[in-house]
């Protein structure tokens, strides 16, 4: 899947937040939310519309409500007719103000949700704001398995067949949680990439020959996480024997996912292998490379001071 912009519907927006549905406008499945930006109409209210953005949220918090209801009924009706005029998408009113009747009046008329949530104005902006830059958020899915192995979350890819579920269940079985199996969403949030998995599959694997298992009643709730960041792919392959792995490890190889270089290491299937120990160690060996130590460096270093040593003894 292409990388392109991301917009969740009206609808989304309700189902899966905790509001309270007061008005909700036709062909809220069609209408689209582009921005995790949202608006406090307090200049609007006031007949200020410069650089007025209607299509994203309107808040109407503790001072917009204070100021409405302070308002004569008609000057109150005439500004509210004035900011619905501007076709806004959503609006939302927190600590379960009442809603004022011109407000519903005007929504209907300009085809308008209102929403309303008992939460203060900070919490529900912190809220909102969370939701939607993950929903919103630049995403890709790819084809593999996500792990969280001694805290790294290591993204398992390969051709269909190859073994990825098989080495994947072997090393949930030795104490590693699983994030995604087959499908992968990866979303880049605050420049990290997190993946989880598609809801209709969570906690679920295919093991060819057994079918499908749950992971999370089979192992327990300790071996599943909801998501991960993707620091390492390890990318399963046929063995070659005459391919040129990489023997020594001192240059790291780079993928790109979502313009982001994560490393990746090709690691060679062949029977006889145990591919979740050999897939463990390269996960050690990744972290070490982190906290700044690299064996094949070391080694490299080593058989330099030896030579020179030698030089020296001539």
């Amino acid at each position: 899947m292409s990388n392109k912009k991301m917009s969740i519907s009206v609808e989304e927006l309700i189902k899966e937040n905790d509001f309270e549905v007061i008005h909700q406008a036709e062909g809220t499945r069609t209408v689209r939310l582009y921005s995790s930006e949202f608006n406090r109409p307090g200049l609007q209210l006031c007949g200020f519309y410069t650089k007025f953005v209607p299509d994203r949220i309107q808040i109407i918090g503790g001072a917009e409500w204070s100021y409405l209801d302070g308002l004569d009924p008609k000057v109150r009706g005439m500004r509210l007719k004035a900011l619905f005029a501007h076709k806004i998408t959503v609006m939302i009113v927190t600590r379960n103000q009442r809603i004022f009747p011109e407000m519903l009046t005007y929504a209907k008329e300009n085809n308008c949700t209102i929403l309303r949530t008992a939460v203060s104005t900070s919490r529900a902006v912190n809220k909102l704001i969370t939701y939607l830059e993950r929903a919103l958020a630049p995403s890709i899915r790819r084809h593999g398995i996500l792990l969280d192995i001694y805290g790294v979350g290591v993204l398992i890819t390969g051709e269909s067949g190859i073994g990825k579920s098989e080495t994947a269940l072997d090393l949930i079985a030795n104490g590693h949680k699983l994030i995604a199996d087959d499908s992968v969403l990866i979303r880049m949030l605050d420049n990290r990439l997190i993946g989880t998995s598609p809801k209709i599959t969570r906690h679920f694997m295919e093991i060819r020959g057994i079918g499908i298992i749950d992971v999370e009643r089979l192992f327990g709730i300790g071996c599943i996480m909801e998501e991960k960041e993707v620091e390492l792919v390890i990318e399963l392959t046929p063995w070659d024997d005459f391919a040129d792995y990489n023997r020594l490890g001192i240059e790291d190889e780079k993928t790109e996912i979502l313009d982001k270089s994560v490393p990746i290491m090709e690691i060679p299937m062949r029977t006889g292998r145990n591919m979740s120990m050999i897939i463990e160690i390269a996960t050690r060996n990744f972290k070490q490379k982190e906290m700044g130590y690299n064996a094949a460096l070391a080694l490299n270093q080593r058989v330099m001071e030896s030579i020179e040593k030698n030089k020296v003894g001539r």
